[in-house]
């Protein structure tokens, strides 16, 4: 027989475990359904596990591939699970331990070998992610990241929105025209969701949240725990009070909960099978604990022997679940030696062979990193997306909240896709008070979400718990399914708890997964000062964090007409959108607009000229856009100077043509923005404008923007702190006098 390995392959020989304890033999004694043929498939894929990660760290060795971390030790339990699920029908978000799942569940070992090498033919992400972060467009494996548990809120979404499929067949149906003609939607009514985590990924506040969330909403979510003691060099009892997830989480209702010896496959096994029946039936989430050992470091990056005694590692090598599984099909008489000999064989030259195809893979294009940075078939920026207001009767002029609320509403008519959820957002999640009239409704802080879960359903506007990463993972679980989530965090003074979905999963789904998955969703974030007390907490910018990063769309109107027709565009589209909404903004008397119609939409990279002018470009975008013309006006009053006025509207993408076209005629550029001016979205600005136009430039650039604190809540310190009029009109003045 092939000597199985249960050591760090690098420093120890191959060697058995020598004994097995009799309690050892008692706890897999039982076979129960599990009969000898599938024992032996247990054994090959568990096998076939270990030697591709034996493989990877020969491949590291040899410099063939860049990193390495593996799934031994977990395989038993994997195994198990793969099982118990259907692949290509039920959804999975498991994390970097989940080999052997996958192997089950129909990933080939040439297709983790093409990872691993980062080749072109990688189907999980085309050289983009590092090896073991698994994806599978056939079999429903959604590409994974590498922060710990965010995989969680995406897996609790994505089993609502295959309860909201169930529930309305209908809204699955393709539609040409949107993100719908591009956003496949399979679902079956007994889907199960899988997600899992090490033991030390439930120190996480997402891994709560989501479950939380999936046990008030009886939501069919397997989550896996594989707890092998070691949150990399952390042991368990440091990261969970107690040692032991299982009890803490224990007093979640509607939850199955099995903890069981993940080096067991058989034990495993009837774990997974009674889970996923559980949720099946509709029952609500299960939660398996699986106790598994790591017989190797935490990656080849890392060295346990500095942390771990020599005499608990031997006594992990005892609970190796090859050798176990190993002599009980020997003992059971299910396999003679030299049969599991020529098993091991077969695998260990399947795998061989699929090494040497990956290592001679093609590697992609270096032109290829662009690809897929955002949708490849709908361009957000296409002028074809324009169209114009329809001409009413009602000439009423409505406020940038009105026309808000009005394209929600529109849109939700239009697209049963469509769910609006956050914090406060619906009428009332007692749905009792309103059908008895005993109270009115909320609809959001702001009352931009008025009336719409009256008029569309519990089901498509509902409240979220007081947790931003909650909201956003949630919808970026649901956009991953093809539902379009239009979610809202309350303040953008707290959406700093979602920076991890939203800096680290929702903008790099498309581009990580080589356009195999996307998640198309808006994001509403009311932003912004000039409240007259709104202070610290309440009136931060903070827009260039979001510019900065790749594949997600930004959005910013200074009036109503452009909120309404920028929101309708970015509901539609097939990129996820950030969109800021200026609170100061919602019902000024500036911007007011009359109802445009259902179908008015402004395309995204089109800025409007607001006022032309011949002596000094001034570009803005948001609530500075009004004091920016107050202070244009003065400057010809005053100063005969003529100021053309651009307001971006929308800062990914921004429109350089119409920059460009406004300096080369002025030859003069003045930027503001409210956020603070030191590494703000106004300093890129000013260094493409310095770049690119420098021989059409007869004075440097300028820039006014907020000082470089944060706001305070006595009006006089906040109108010293944030860009007013004057301080416009000051720089157009000195910006003259070159």
């Amino acid at each position: 027989m092939v000597l199985l390995r249960t050591r760090d392959q690098r420093e120890r020989p191959l060697r058995m475990a020598r004994t097995v304890t009799k309690e050892q033999e008692n706890g897999a004694a039982q076979a129960g359904s599990v009969g000898p043929e599938r024992l032996i498939e247990m054994y090959r894929l568990m096998y076939l596990s270990r030697r591709i990660d034996d493989r990877e760290i020969l491949l590291k060795r040899q410099q063939k591939i860049f990193f390495q971390i593996s799934g031994a030790g977990h395989e038993a339990m994997l195994v198990a699970a793969g099982m118990a699920l259907k692949p290509g029908y039920d959804w999975l978000f498991p994390y970097y331990r989940d080999r052997a799942l996958c192997l089950t569940l129909g990933v080939t070992a040439e297709e983790m070998l093409l990872q691993a090498v980062g080749a072109a033919a990688d189907p999980a992400s085309g050289g983009r992610q590092m090896p073991s972060h698994w994806g599978s467009k056939r079999l429903n494996i959604v590409t994974q990241g590498s922060s710990t548990s965010t995989q969680c809120l995406q897996a609790v979404g994505c089993a609502e929105a295959g309860r909201y499929f169930a529930a309305r067949p209908e809204a699955a149906k393709k539609v040409d025209g949107d993100y719908r003609a591009y956003k496949d939607v399979i679902f079956h009514g007994d889907e199960v969701v899988y997600v899992s985590v090490g033991e030390g990924s439930t120190s996480q506040g997402e891994f709560w949240e989501s479950l939380n969330t999936a046990s008030n909403l009886k939501l069919p979510v397997l989550f896996v725990v594989e707890d092998n003691g070691y949150a990399i060099s952390v042991p368990v009892e440091v990261n969970t009070a107690g040692g032991n997830i299982s009890k803490l989480v224990a007093n979640f209702p509607n939850f199955f909960f099995a903890e069981v010896d993940g080096t067991d496959p058989v034990a495993s096994l009837e774990a997974f099978e009674k889970a996923v029946a559980h949720c099946r039936a509709g029952n609500g989430p299960a939660f398996v604990h699986g106790h598994v050992i790591r017989p190797y470091s935490h990656s080849l990056s890392d060295d346990e022997r500095a942390y771990r005694p020599a005499a608990e590692m031997e006594a992990d090598a005892l609970r190796d679940p090859l050798p176990r599984l190993q002599m009980r099909l020997l003992r059971e008489g299910i396999l003679q030696a030299q049969e599991i000999t020529r098993l091991e064989e077969q695998v260990d030259e399947e795998v061989r062979q699929a090494s040497e195809r990956a290592t001679r893979a093609a590697l992609p294009e270096t032109s290829s990193i662009y690809d897929f940075v955002y949708s490849p078939d709908m361009d957000i920026t296409d002028g074809a997306l324009a169209r114009e207001p329809e001409a009413g009767t009602d000439a009423t002029e409505r406020t940038m909240a009105d026309l808000i609320n009005a394209c929600l509403r529109d849109e939700m008519k239009r697209d049963e896709r469509i769910v609006v959820f956050g914090e406060d957002v619906a009428d009332c999640s007692r749905e009792e008070h309103l059908k008895s009239k005993a109270v009115k409704g909320k609809g959001g802080v702001f009352k931009l979400t008025a009336n719409l879960q009256c008029d569309m359903g519990s089901d498509r506007v509902f409240n979220a718990p007081l947790a931003e990463a909650n909201i956003v993972g949630r919808a970026v679980g649901m956009a991953v399914r093809g539902l379009k989530p239009v979610a809202e965090v309350q303040f953008f003074d707290y959406i700093w708890p979602a920076m991890h979905q939203l800096r680290n999963e929702l903008p790099l789904i498309r581009w990580r997964s080589n356009n195999a998955f996307s998640a198309p969703m808006v994001l509403r974030v009311p932003i912004g000062g000039y409240l007259t007390g709104g202070a610290i907490y309440h009136s931060q910018c903070g827009e260039s964090i979001f510019t900065h990063t790749p594949g997600m769309r930004v959005a910013y109107p200074s009036n109503a007409l452009d909120a309404n027709g920028l929101l309708r565009t970015a509901i539609r589209s097939d990129d996820p959108v950030m969109f800021l909404e200026h609170k100061r903004l919602y019902r000024e008397t500036y911007g007011r607009a009359a109802y445009p119609g259902p179908e008015y939409a402004i395309p995204f990279g089109k800025a409007r000229i607001v006022r032309e002018g011949k002596h000094i470009t001034l570009i803005t975008y948001g609530a500075t856009v009004p004091r920016s013309l107050l202070a244009a006006q003065r400057a010809a009053r005053e100063l005969d100077i003529e100021v053309e006025l651009i307001d971006l509207r929308t800062l990914v993408p921004y429109d350089w043509d119409a920059i460009a076209t406004s300096v080369r005629k002025t030859s003069r550029a003045l930027v503001v923005h409210e956020d603070v001016r030191s590494w703000g979205y106004g300093a890129e600005l000013a260094a493409r404008i310095s770049d690119e136009l420098f021989e059409d430039l007869d004075a440097p650039v300028r820039r006014v923007a907020a000082t470089d604190t944060f706001v305070a809540y006595q009006p006089v310190l906040e109108d010293a702190i944030l860009p007013q009029p004057e301080d416009i009109l000051n720089a157009v003045r000195e910006l003259a006098s070159f």
